[in-house]
């Protein structure tokens, strides 16, 4: 059965039947089922599976710069696609579990994890990695100013450019950005973050240098621009589909948290590529992990089914859409969704 589109909301909308019931006692309700799905689990499903990812792709990047040796197109293409993926792998779905606790239960763990997947792995700060994504965006989801995924917009660009084009920027913006990021931050941390930083981007190039035998430093540029960038583009697309083009709120008149994410956050259809390199939090479980952002990747799949069913029964939304939808739509509303202001919705009660 094809996924139910998401509702795209321009006007006020009336309040959901189960408004007489508070949003703290849904969500606590909520709360209730999901643990315990997560009390039963096994340390495997709670963080196992995404680890054993995250190291198989650290595990195959020796094979990607080997393949990078041969002559053959084909030989040569596998290792590009290797590298890329392993990046992205390590890059978006080990960031943003770091980001958020979810690969250990260790505090101190968590911190390592969070320095090597952010700074050394994709060249930006923890510091500002951390307060964007935590406790901006998920704390404030698609309050207008706050967490509205604003920071994806480029009224500038045209809808081609911008959906086709601008993708290809994100491998050389992203450390441009980090850097001057660390004017904010104190002088230890700025210097910690310099060094992990250069030393994942000389690492990448030391080692297609010395292992995959590139001649000269334009090439082995080249190239590291070619693996940074091989998701750039579902990468760009997936951060503004599940979000823009859904109700926005205002400060001042937020519904409750339950209401708030039901309404403005979309799972896409799953994508085994996407699923793997991304993670299921980003792709087909994002309205789980926006309601529960410290469960893994695997646990955000494993309590989908509750969080779907609990979520249809108290008819509040449930917004799924497919890639390929979501893009349509955009190109056809990009001056409505990327350019405009985005409308406010009121939520007469469930504030």
């Amino acid at each position: 059965m094809p996924p139910a589109r998401p509702m795209e909301l321009t006007e006020p909308m009336e309040p959901a039947r189960s408004a007489p019931r508070g949003g703290e006692a849904l969500l606590r309700e909520l709360e209730v089922l999901v643990q315990d799905v997560v009390r039963t689990s096994s340390w495997w499903e709670r963080h196992g599976v995404d680890c054993a990812i995250l190291a198989l792709s650290l595990l195959a990047l020796p094979a990607g710069f080997l393949c990078l040796r041969w002559e053959n197109a084909l030989v040569f293409a596998s290792g590009i696609t290797i590298l890329g993926v392993c990046h992205y792998t390590l890059t978006v779905k080990g960031s943003h579990l770091a980001t958020h606790g979810a690969l250990t239960e260790s505090k101190r763990w968590s911190k390592i994890w969070l320095l090597f997947f952010v700074e050394v792995c994709t060249a930006f700060t923890a510091e500002h990695a951390t307060h964007g994504h935590v406790k901006m965006h998920h704390a404030y989801t698609n309050v207008v100013g706050l967490g509205d995924s604003s920071t994806w917009r480029l009224p500038c660009l045209n809808r081609y450019v911008y959906m086709f084009l601008a993708p290809f920027l994100l491998p050389i913006a992203t450390p441009l950005v980090a850097v001057e990021r660390l004017r904010k931050v104190e002088l230890g941390t700025a210097l910690r973050t310099l060094a992990l930083i250069s030393l994942g981007l000389y690492s990448h190039y030391w080692l297609l240098l010395n292992m995959s035998g590139f001649k000269n430093p334009s090439s082995a540029l080249g190239c590291m621009f070619l693996t940074r960038s091989l998701l750039a583009h579902p990468y760009l697309h997936v951060n503004i589909f599940q979000h823009i083009g859904l109700p926005m709120f205002s400060w001042d008149n937020k519904p409750r948290r339950i209401h708030m994410m039901s309404l403005g956050v979309l799972n896409l259809a799953r994508l085994p590529v996407l699923d793997w390199a991304f993670g299921h939090s980003i792709i087909s479980c994002h309205v789980e992990h926006h309601l529960f952002p410290r469960l893994s990747d695997n646990m955000c799949l494993k309590v989908k089914p509750v969080v779907s069913q609990f979520l249809r029964e108290k008819q509040l939304p449930y917004n799924e859409d497919s890639y390929l939808a979501r893009f349509q739509l955009f190109l056809r509303r990009y001056e409505e969704f990327m350019v405009q202001a985005p409308p406010i919705t009121e939520l007469v009660g469930l504030q």
